[in-house]
């Protein structure tokens, strides 16, 4: 029997792995997958892979272009949900007010909203910036300079129920997360 869609959000600081991770479970379940950096670009009509180097709150970083980017995403993820299609909200939503948009918006929709938070040491998380720095095919600006930024405002997500919250430390093989994502959600592949 089809499961009824659902809204996904993989979220947490940046070089924290959900991206990543998100890509590949979207994929594997056939869930549309919305990237708030790519969306990001896309509104400010840059290519989504150009790397702008903008400070926090500066450009397409400003409060109101992140809101505007958020907004995006929900509009964006309307269409699969009314057709029956889960959706992947990939994005930091590092405030608790973000994440209860995105639960009052799933709400009057009466879909159901699971949230992803990803973590990881920060050894690794300095690795990874050094290879997204590298990287001419990245999505996302994220540096060190905008991580401290996104830590001090980063809000524990107290507010979320455990059945809707799973927090992973992703410095493990993607698939190893993944089979855990799919143990604890019972997830059966959608495609």
């Amino acid at each position: 029997m089809p499961r009824h869609p659902e809204v996904w959000v993989f979220f947490g600081l940046i070089a924290s792995g959900k991206s990543y991770l998100a890509e590949a479970w979207a994929n594997r379940h056939g869930f549309a997958h919305l990237n708030s950096d790519r969306v990001r670009k896309e509104l400010a009509g840059a290519a989504s892979v150009s790397g702008r180097g903008e400070a926090p709150n500066q450009g397409i970083y400003t409060p109101e272009f992140s809101r505007r980017t958020y907004d995006e995403l929900l509009q964006r993820a309307a269409a699969p949900l009314a057709a029956g299609q889960s959706v992947l909200l990939d994005a930091s939503y590092q405030s608790r007010a973000e994440r209860d948009r995105v639960r009052n918006w799933a709400a009057g929709l009466n879909v159901p909203v699971y949230f992803v938070q990803c973590i990881c040491p920060e050894e690794e998380v300095k690795r990874r910036l050094g290879l997204r720095a590298a990287d001419p095919h990245a999505a996302s600006d994220g540096r060190w300079e905008i991580l401290e930024v996104q830590k001090s405002r980063f809000e524990t997500p107290a507010e979320l129920e455990r059945a809707q919250l799973l927090t992973l430390t992703t410095n493990r093989p993607v698939e190893v997360l993944m089979a855990e994502l799919d143990k604890i959600f019972e997830v059966t592949n959608h495609v």
